[in-house]
């Protein structure tokens, strides 16, 4: 069964940092397609960025330049790195898995696994 956990959310002030984990059980990181999506209160999912099984990386304009998405293979785990953080970047943010031989972009919203979510508050 796979499940994936988020963790590293937190309050930070804005210009701030934090770095999102989301570790996985139950399949193998290396040949997925896994993405970090975020919701605002109010607000509809949006995704911020993607990894393909070949690394190819895809960012949101909103958060590019700022965040960076990498996964560790051999632990399982999943990154996003977050700099110069906003208060707009205030959200519940979860990472998802699918195994897509193709079509891996940071947009694509129909991921079969996602974590719970770990919330991010970013104060001005």
């Amino acid at each position: 069964q796979v499940q994936l956990v988020e963790s590293g959310g937190g309050s930070v002030q804005a210009g701030g940092s934090l770095r999102l984990s989301c570790a996985a059980t139950g399949y193998s990181y290396s040949s997925y397609c896994m993405g970090w999506f975020r919701q605002a209160p109010g607000k509809e999912r949006e995704g911020g960025a993607s990894i393909d099984s070949d690394q190819t990386i895809t960012y949101a304009d909103s958060v590019k330049g700022r965040f960076t998405i990498s996964k560790d293979n051999a632990k399982n785990t999943l990154y996003l790195q977050m700099n110069r953080l906003k208060p707009e970047d205030t959200a519940t943010y979860y990472c998802a898995a699918d195994s897509w031989a193709k079509g891996c972009w940071y947009g694509r919203p129909d991921h079969n696994y996602w974590g719970q979510g770990t919330q991010v508050t970013v104060s001005s």
